[in-house]
């Protein structure tokens, strides 16, 4: 045991490491595999000899200069991949670097690649003429953050309208409510004209379903008088404005006329559209006939449209005058399904709409006095109510089933 060389620790049993000398014979026969596995017997030396080989000093091995350091693997989680401790080294600069890049998930992607996905993405939105459609709106967007855009006295923004409003306003009208119109021809393609609805629904979507499908088959723009409650609420008199609506006032009405604007009017108000679901299509008072004062001052034609659908959708069948009064509002609705049914019952139910514009009623042909006579203004509000009432009967008897 006198010639045994002291392994240092951390060497995990190799010979000569960590040392910088030449391991000794003792070590030699250790870290031989076949020495360990099948030890050779031992021999008898004669005592001289073994005195004299004590004596003589060890015949020193060349030294090798051994392999830098490495940092061995915790013991508590040995790498799957890790050299035993008898098992020769491996150099290190056999061993390739492994990197982050390496691990990435697009690493080896081509620049063109990436492109070609780009470019299916862009075909899956825009269509096959994803390229002028990606033009364009990259242009509107331009426009909207440059400030390049018109907007006219009334706040109406015809480019946000034409691509956002209608846009979300059509699949509704001609997935949800299949909406059929007619009489569209009795719409003079230009000029000034009032359109007088019926009105209903519980919610006014009527107007909404009104504006989008008279821009769908004229191209022109409806212009709605809207109540004061809707220019009161934050979001919703913002949005109204940018969609052409205005404070339902004879001098707006008067102004826009003249402009040559087409504008829609719906003279039952709130009475039209809070009327309980067992008074449906029955028209309330058309109010003091102030839409027929603006028509005859500007000499414009009268369209009546009767309306057949928006009834249903939210069936009234009862109201919280209390509660409404102290929120400030017509009335709170009760329907079959609000509030039962929480926010699901604000979805409106799919009745099959019809939308019928009638002839127009002539005013340029009347005197230019007569909007100050009150018989006169009585007349020709009758005669427009009459008009809606009579033709809304009609459409009842024609549709088959409220839903189809």
């Amino acid at each position: 045991m006198g010639d045994a060389e002291i392994i240092p620790i951390g060497t995990r049993g190799r010979p000569g490491r960590g040392t910088g000398t030449a391991p000794s014979s003792a070590a030699r026969g250790l870290a031989t595999p076949r020495a360990a596995a099948e030890p050779a017997p031992a021999k008898k030396a004669p005592a001289k000899k073994a005195a004299a080989t004590k004596a003589a000093p060890a015949k020193k091995a060349p030294v090798k200069k051994a392999p830098p350091k490495k940092a061995a693997p915790s013991a508590e989680a040995p790498s799957a991949g890790a050299p035993s401790a008898d098992a020769p080294e491996t150099p290190v600069a056999e061993r390739p670097a492994t990197t982050t890049r390496d691990r990435a998930p697009g690493n080896g992607i081509p620049a063109a690649d990436w492109l070609a996905a780009v470019q299916a993405a862009a075909r899956e939105v825009f269509g096959d003429d994803w390229e002028p459609q990606l033009a364009r709106f990259l242009a509107f967007l331009r426009r909207r953050v440059t400030g390049d855009y018109l907007i006219d006295e009334y706040g109406f923004d015809q480019e946000i309208t034409e691509r956002f409003f209608m846009a979300t306003l059509r699949p509704i009208a001609q997935k949800w409510f299949r909406i059929e119109v007619r009489g569209t021809e009795n719409i003079p393609t230009e000029g000034g004209a009032l359109v007088v609805s019926n009105h209903s629904g519980t919610v006014p979507i009527d107007g909404l379903m009104t504006m989008v499908s008279i821009h769908d088959h004229t191209g022109r723009f409806l212009r709605p008088l809207g109540a004061d409650l809707v220019f009161k609420l934050p979001f919703v008199s913002a949005m109204a404005r940018r969609g052409g609506a205005t404070l339902a006032c004879t001098e707006d009405a008067e102004r826009m006329l003249r402009g040559g604007e087409l504008v829609g009017v719906w003279p039952e108000g709130f009475k039209g559209i809070g009327k309980p679901y067992s008074e449906r299509y029955k028209l309330q008072r058309f109010g003091r006939g102030g839409f027929v004062h603006a028509a005859l001052r500007t000499g414009v034609p009268i369209i009546p449209l009767s309306v057949v659908g928006a009834e249903e959708i939210y069936p009234l069948v009862g109201n919280i005058p209390s509660l409404a009064r102290l929120l400030g509002l017509p009335y709170i609705p009760i329907t079959p399904f609000f509030p039962l049914l929480g926010p699901l019952g604000l979805v409106p139910l799919p009745s099959k709409w019809l939308l019928e514009f009638g002839e127009p009623i002539r005013t340029d042909e009347l005197d230019p006095g007569a909007a100050d006579d009150p018989m006169l203004v009585f007349n020709v509000t009758d005669q427009v109510r009459e008009t809606i009432q009579q033709t809304l009967y009609t459409l009842l008897m024609q549709r088959q089933s409220v839903f189809r």
